[in-house]
């Protein structure tokens, strides 16, 4: 979907450019801080357009080229879409990193006054884990490789890994995000389906 980004300026604009399905949907977008999250951010490698909001909705678009996906589970993604980068705003980004400050942790955390399903928050709060897992790979000095190796996400995030790596695919394939990590993923996670890539773009 090609947005203009003044729609934003637009004090209904959030919700033209996301078009919440659920009331859940619609009480997140209207609660103050998530739209103080939702129009933060500048354009930047990996999120060329600039505002969370308009990351929201690539991501979103990528949800619904899913073939074959399930009800609940594009209700399940859409949340997750939504709330995954929103408090980035709050984000600690001092070195070492603070991960209880970490933009996915907060997220969660927000996130746990509106529903206590386990997939969603476990999700929102480890959506960077794989990418960070593909870097601790690249970089032996990297260093917070230990506290964020494939292994703790795989043990983590097992009992749900299809819906993370679907998670994974539509959020990475935005922007002008480097799809290494993504096509990395796909050959480390030995127990996802691949999602062709031609299906999402």
């Amino acid at each position: 979907m090609s947005v203009p980004k003044r729609l934003l300026d637009d004090p209904n604009g959030i919700e033209r450019l996301l078009q919440p399905e659920t009331p859940l949907e619609r009480r997140l977008i209207a609660t103050e801080a998530f739209r103080c999250g939702l129009l933060w951010g500048e354009p930047r490698f990996g999120h060329p357009e600039g505002k969370v909001a308009l990351h929201v909705r690539e991501v979103m678009d990528n949800i619904d080229l899913i073939p074959g996906l399930a009800d609940e589970q594009r209700a399940q993604l859409r949340l997750v879409a939504l709330a995954h980068d929103t408090f980035k705003f709050a984000e600690d980004r001092s070195r070492p990193r603070d991960w209880q400050k970490h933009h996915g942790l907060l997220a969660r955390r927000f996130m746990e006054s509106y529903t206590s399903d386990p997939v969603v928050l476990d999700v929102i709060e480890t959506h960077d884990d794989a990418y960070y897992a593909w870097l601790a790979g690249r970089h032996d000095s990297w260093p917070e490789g230990e506290a964020k190796s494939l292994d703790l996400l795989l043990d983590r995030m097992g009992y749900c890994l299809q819906f993370y790596y679907l998670f994974f695919k539509c959020d990475t394939q935005t922007g002008d995000k480097t799809q290494a990590p993504l096509k990395w993923f796909e050959r480390v996670a030995m127990d996802i389906e691949v999602v062709a890539v031609r299906e999402l773009i």
